[in-house]
């Protein structure tokens, strides 16, 4: 019997993942394609009509609310939600989100996503019911904490102090490059309550209206309707209780965490890059140079192909890790397979950015016309490329990874 076929979205070859144009796939079911249309429509009406505005104020905290009632946000299973759920409707949800062009609008999803599990993983009751119900439903959110002045991919370098004292931590330091500061409710909060090192550091829940917390925004090279944040905490009292886990155990949560952080940045490049090629291929079809149109010049269609190239190779990758997140593999079985996919992703978006830049020519240096999406997208990739892990640190701790594992068989 033949798999079903169907197809959605842009039909130009390339411009879409190749299940949406008609090609079987074993991932994907009917559910899947239902939540899909229901993403793509919540983008187009709610999103893409409001984005120039929101780059400059700031989306609205409200959205989520609104993209959990159109069932856009559904519930994952091990919160309550449909036992349907599965990593291919969050892959789904980041792609179609990330389609509308690099301005970030509901990037507080990705992030609510990273910082909540420690807390289902390791949290007490107490934390789970102060914070689980409010982010699922989107009326609450909630960011990691960890990056610092001198310690972004060096965790264990993290130098917050959190020291004990009557019964309540006291939280004195500095956190940097914080996605969603200004939008979060709570602050999975990386600090460190032990020796120096990645055995000495904890984690804390703090909620981000406790006495002694500034947080402002820091102007980004990239368009950002949501912010990133630099957060001061100046002798900050937390009580015990917000502890997640036990004490000095924290790198070993977090380390955990990254890979699935690393598989949605990647799942967000993948769709990015593929926004560039769609971008670039339309326009060679039309735009004309020495007589005929850039398409028929051999060496845009090589650009292009490679592009494309790549793209589909990313895409290959990140249906394979959520298909190995769905099988039940842990996030820590996968470390090596997400820092390479993360790699290829950030390098797949950077070449096609650069090479729809090239193929825009003038258009794509200036923030309005034809080139508008690719000129954002270009300043987009170092926000892929960095967070998550740098690639140079990536690489390197894909092989360390693979040495490790290598000694129980030669």
């Amino acid at each position: 019997m033949a798999a079903k076929r169907d197809t959605f979205g842009d039909q130009v070859p390339g411009c879409e993942p190749s299940w949406y144009q008609g090609q079987p796939s074993p991932y994907y079911h009917d559910g899947h394609r239902a939540f899909r249309a229901k993403c793509r429509a919540f983008v187009e009406k709610e999103i893409e009509p409001f984005q120039d505005k929101w780059i400059a104020e700031g989306y609205p905290k409200e959205l989520h609310v609104k993209a959990r009632q159109q069932g856009v946000m559904p519930r994952p299973k091990e919160i309550g939600g449909n036992d349907e759920w599965d990593p291919f409707y969050e892959l789904i949800m980041a792609d179609e989100f990330s389609r509308a062009g690099g301005a970030g609008v509901m990037g507080q999803s990705a992030i609510n996503s990273m910082a909540l599990p420690p807390i289902l993983h390791h949290g007490s009751d107490y934390l789970k019911s102060l914070v689980v119900d409010d982010v699922a439903e989107g009326r609450k959110h909630i960011s990691l904490a960890i990056s610092e002045p001198n310690a972004g991919s060096d965790v264990g370098a993290v130098a917050t102090k959190a020291i004990k004292k009557d019964g309540f931590y006291e939280v004195s330091g500095f956190k940097k490059w914080i996605t969603g500061g200004l939008m979060a409710d709570y602050f999975t909060t990386l600090v460190r309550t032990g020796k120096a090192g990645m055995f000495g550091l904890s984690l804390l829940l703090i909620p981000a209206n406790t006495p002694g917390i500034t947080i402002r925004k820091m102007e980004t090279q990239f368009d950002n309707a949501h912010n990133t944040t630099f957060i001061t905490f100046d002798k900050v009292k937390v009580p015990e209780k917000m502890l997640i886990g036990k004490e000095n155990q924290a790198f070993r949560y977090i380390m955990y965490n990254f890979n699935h952080e690393r598989w949605l940045i990647a799942v967000g490049g993948a769709r990015s890059a593929r926004v560039c090629y769609t971008e670039a291929f339309k326009y060679a079809m039309q735009r004309k140079t020495f007589g005929k149109k850039l398409i028929d010049h051999q060496i845009i269609r090589f650009k292009l192909a490679e592009m494309l190239r790549m793209i589909e190779s990313v895409q290959d990758s990140c249906e394979a890790v959520a298909y190995a997140f769905k099988a039940g593999m842990k996030d820590h079985e996968l470390g090596m397979q997400c820092a390479l996919l993360k790699v290829n992703a950030s390098k797949c978006f950077e070449y096609c950015a650069r090479e729809a830049s090239q193929i825009f020519g003038g258009s794509a240096i200036v923030k309005e016309g034809k080139g508008k999406i690719v000129e954002r997208l270009y300043r987009v990739v170092r926000a892929t490329a960095i967070p998550g892990g740098s690639e140079e640190v990536l690489l390197d701790f894909s092989m360390r990874f693979a040495a490790q594992k290598a000694k129980a068989h030669l």
